[in-house]
C-alpha cells in the first residue's frame, strides 16, 4: 500500500500556465485566482479553451474586479449549459427570476444560506453541474469567506478497508431536510425533491472517484440500520469538515465572481460576520447525466 504522502505522486501535475490570462493558486491541490478576463464580454476561442481547462484542473476558480449586469452573468453561466432553478424558487421564496438566486444575510436573517458544509441541490435527480456567486457586497468588519473542499482529495484519504465499504453504497439526499427542516419553508405541492445516489462518484471528465454524500442534504444510507448509517455518516461528515488538507477558503471582495464545480467540491458560507451584511446572486448549471459510480 503507498503511504498517505505518496498517494497523489502518480496523479498528472496541474496546469499553472494558460496563455490567454494568469492564474494564482490558492492551495496546490484545488482553487485559483484567474485574471485577465472580462467577464462581461464573451470569450474568444483561446480564452474559452483555457478556462475549461483551468476549470477541470482547479475545481475553484476565482474572478475579482468584475462588472457584471444580471444578463452578463446568465451569459457567462450558459456557456457551461442550461440554467438551473432553484427548488425553493418553486415556493416563491428565492426572487423573481428563476435563472438567478438571491444571496443574501442581514441582521434580520433567520439563517445564512449555505452556513455548513454541502454540495448544491443534490436532492435533483441530476443535480447542478456547477455554480457561478456573484458579490455585490461584503461585510464592512471582514468575514464572510466561503470554505470549499476537495472531495476527491476526501475520498483519498479514507484507508482501504474503508473504500470498499462504500463501494457500491448508495444514499439518499432530501431536499425536505435543508428547505423546511433548517430554512422553515412550506413545501410545494408534491414535496420537493429527494433522490438517491452513490456514496462514491465518478467524475464525468477527470474520472477521479468523488466522496458523495453531504451533511446539507444526505439523510441515510440504503441498506444500512439507522445507528448503522447514522455512525457512518456522522464519521464522513467529521473527515469532510475536520481535515484542513483538503480545504481552501476564499475570501470575498465586492465585484468579486466564483465558479465551482459541484460534481466534486463542497463548500460552506462561514457566518462570521452578524450583524453585518453579505449580498450576492447566484447562477447555477444544469449537470448532464446522474452521477454515476
Amino acid at each position: 500500500m503507498l503511504a498517505e504522502t505518496d498517494k497523489h505522486a502518480e496523479r498528472p501535475p496541474k496546469q499553472l500556465q494558460y496563455a490567454s490570462f494568469d492564474l494564482h493558486t490558492l492551495t496546490p491541490h484545488m482553487g485559483a485566482e484567474i485574471h485577465g478576463l472580462d467577464l462581461s464580454q464573451p470569450l474568444d476561442e483561446d480564452q474559452s479553451r483555457d478556462l475549461d481547462t483551468a476549470f477541470r484542473n482547479w475545481m475553484v476558480l476565482v474572478f475579482r474586479d468584475q462588472e457584471l449586469s444580471r444578463d452578463q452573468h446568465k451569459a457567462f453561466g450558459r456557456r457551461f449549459g442550461k440554467l438551473h432553478s432553484h427548488p425553493m424558487h418553486k415556493v416563491g421564496l428565492r426572487g423573481d427570476d428563476p435563472e438567478i438566486l438571491p444571496v443574501v444575510t442581514t441582521a434580520d436573517s433567520a439563517y445564512a444560506a449555505g452556513d455548513g458544509w454541502h454540495t448544491d441541490v443534490t436532492c435533483d435527480e441530476i443535480p447542478p453541474l456547477g455554480s457561478i456567486l456573484y458579490m455585490s457586497e461584503t461585510p464592512e468588519s471582514g468575514g464572510g469567506d466561503t470554505l470549499f473542499a476537495n472531495m476527491a482529495l476526501a475520498y483519498e484519504l479514507l484507508s482501504d478497508p474503508m473504500k470498499d465499504f462504500l463501494a457500491g453504497l448508495t444514499a439518499v439526499h432530501d431536499g425536505a431536510k435543508p428547505y423546511v427542516g433548517a430554512y422553515k419553508s412550506t413545501p410545494p405541492e408534491g414535496g420537493y425533491p429527494r433522490s438517491e445516489h452513490p456514496v462514491v462518484t465518478r467524475h464525468p471528465e477527470s474520472g477521479d472517484r468523488i466522496l458523495y454524500v453531504n451533511s446539507g442534504f444526505t439523510t441515510h444510507i440504503c441498506g444500512l440500520s439507522p445507528r448503522e448509517s447514522r455512525s457512518l455518516l456522522e464519521m464522513l461528515f467529521e473527515h469532510i469538515g475536520s481535515t484542513p488538507r483538503i480545504h481552501c477558503r476564499m475570501m470575498w471582495a465586492p465585484k468579486t465572481m466564483t465558479l465551482w464545480d459541484n460534481r466534486c467540491t463542497q463548500h460552506h458560507a462561514v457566518w462570521d460576520y452578524y450583524p453585518h451584511s453579505r449580498r450576492g446572486e447566484r447562477v447555477s448549471v444544469c449537470g448532464e447525466e446522474r452521477p454515476q459510480a
